[in-house]
């Protein structure tokens, strides 16, 4: 079974970097990059060893666009 966990990037100006976060893990699953793209790859290579070593693992967290209006 593959685990669909959410993946947060965010630019900090304090930082001068992009923050990447793991929120089902809570608040200190936390990576950073230089660019977007190198950010999402330490978050998923954070992600790989939080999932091989996180017991019990938290469940995911979903989008319900159901209630959601679009413009």
């Amino acid at each position: 079974m593959k685990a669909h966990y959410s993946i947060v990037i965010q630019w900090s100006e304090e930082d001068n970097c992009y923050i990447a976060s793991l929120p089902e893990f809570g608040p200190y699953a936390l990576t950073h990059g230089s660019t977007y793209h190198d950010a999402l790859n330490r978050a998923q290579e954070v992600l790989e060893l939080l999932i091989d070593t996180t017991s019990p693992l938290p469940y995911p967290q979903t989008f319900q666009a159901s209630n959601m209006k679009i413009a």
